[in-house]
């Protein structure tokens, strides 16, 4: 799935029960579809509109709704992500509040890639570097993933 550049995507949070939820509700709403679903995140699509959806656990001090903003490289990550973040709060994992308590997750394409990477050992790899940021870093992704093995070439 490619989504555009800049984008704007609503995300649904839960503690561990993503692909519960995902089926649950694509099951009442039509034209609804499960997109993708992996062990930390995935999409899917409630009547045409396509969610966001993050097993977040219960330990990070955000919970509910939020936007994921979908970013097509690293420069983008960092404009959107400067932008917001000032005079707001940084979390982990690419999450954000903004000064006015709008939760955003700054998201570049690179990272669904990588975390869905054929190769598992890439994958975890990628999405143990994911757990140790707050802004995401391509660079940093790319590198986890790559001293994990050979994989998808970089896009």
């Amino acid at each position: 799935m490619t989504i555009a550049s800049g984008h704007i995507q609503p995300c649904l949070w839960f503690d561990d029960r993503l692909e519960e939820a995902a089926r649950f509700y694509t099951a009442i709403f039509p034209n609804s579809s499960i997109a993708h679903l992996g062990p930390l995140a995935g999409e899917f699509i409630l009547d045409g509109l396509t969610f966001r959806g993050v097993n977040g656990g219960p330990d990070l001090p955000f919970h509910g709704s939020a936007f994921a903003i979908n970013c097509r490289d690293q420069s983008e990550v960092d404009y959107y992500w400067d932008s917001l973040a000032d005079g707001g709060e940084e979390s982990v994992c690419g999450w954000l509040t903004d000064r006015f308590g709008l939760s955003w997750q700054v998201v570049p394409a690179r990272l669904h890639e990588l975390l869905t990477d054929p190769s598992p050992a890439r994958a975890t790899a990628a999405s143990r570097a994911l757990l140790g940021m707050r802004r995401i870093v391509v660079a940093d992704l790319e590198a986890a993933a790559d001293a994990a093995g050979p994989g998808v070439a970089s896009r």
